[in-house]
């Protein structure tokens, strides 16, 4: 039974990738796109990686997904409805035989390892006791690869720089775009008022519980930045300009403790990124609280998209 799953799972994953990229209707393909990474967490649920499973729903498909339809929503009608001239023949070909390339290679590379594959999660389990975490995701992102947890932290803040970037710089002091336009309806409002509260609780939830079990920063920051989206939308609460100093303070309070942690490293625990002795836990803890409240923000504001009427200018 498991494998006839597999295999339709499977198979549902290669037509919603051929259904992205096939339609020339750039909202069927967001809605490809959306389907396509909800399959994508189930396939990580079955590989046993619930961590990542989160992170492609809340993250991967769910604010991505409305990022980029909040950008088709900025074009022009006659933009958005088509993907405007249609690529060559030989376009088509070139690319196809490319990704082929690319499959076989992958697939060369996994059917050459050894039997068993090599892995350093022995190594992970016998040092995990020292780091006092209980998921042992969680300690690889944290102590045996943080180097590229920090670089991910970073590069969401990098990408709203990236859309701030765009923008002239006499408009950052304007408020970003209504998420809907007009008076939001009634049940909007009474979902954000009777859900936020228990949206916030568990977003904190995720991020805290991340130390012991499938969660952390990434998804419990999503869950926030929903939480938050949803209070914009019923007009609860309005959104913060780009030049808003106690925003951007938040933006970097996440980067900034988790480079100086590592930088602490150095004379407290002999190595960038090393945690003192004893302490490794609650130094962690603060870090992903930072982490995830600079990581909701961003999230949020690259949702919002740069200030309404900037495409324009």
């Amino acid at each position: 039974m498991s494998v006839a799953f597999d295999a339709v799972l499977c198979l549902l994953v290669v037509l919603a990738a051929i259904r992205v990229v096939a339609t020339t209707d750039l909202r069927a393909a967001v809605g490809g796109f959306l389907a396509y990474g909800m399959l994508l967490a189930l396939v990580w649920v079955r590989l046993e990686s619930v961590d990542i499973a989160l992170t492609e729903v809340a993250v991967g498909s769910g604010l991505t997904t409305i990022v980029i339809l909040r950008a088709i929503s900025r074009m022009p009608v006659a933009a958005s409805s088509s993907s405007g001239s249609s690529p060559t023949r030989s376009a088509r070909v070139a690319v196809g035989l490319t990704c082929a390339v690319v499959t076989l290679g992958l697939s060369g590379v996994l059917l050459a390892l050894p039997d068993p594959a090599p892995s350093i999660a022995p190594y992970v389990a016998q040092n995990m006791p020292a780091t006092a975490l209980g998921n042992p995701i969680a300690g690889v992102l944290m102590v045996f690869r943080a180097m590229d947890t920090v670089l991910e932290t970073v590069v969401v803040l990098l990408a709203l720089i990236g859309v701030w970037a765009m923008v002239p710089q006499h408009r950052l002091a304007e408020v970003p775009g209504p998420l809907a336009p007009g008076r939001a309806p009634e049940p909007v409002v009474f979902l954000a008022r009777a859900l936020v509260p228990f949206g916030l609780l568990f977003g904190a939830y995720q991020m805290w519980a991340g130390a012991d079990v499938p969660g952390g920063k990434f998804q419990g920051a999503a869950v926030l930045a929903s939480m938050g989206l949803l209070l914009m939308m019923a007009g609860v609460v309005t959104a913060p300009a780009a030049t808003n100093v106690r925003l951007r303070a938040l933006l970097l309070v996440g980067p900034i403790l988790f480079l100086a942690v590592g930088v602490a490293g150095w004379p407290l625990a002999g190595a960038f990124l090393g945690y003192p002795a004893g302490l490794e836990k609650p130094v962690i803890i603060a870090v992903e609280v930072a982490s995830t409240i600079s990581i909701a923000l961003a999230l949020v504001m690259l949702v919002l998209g740069p200030p309404a009427g900037s495409a324009s200018s």
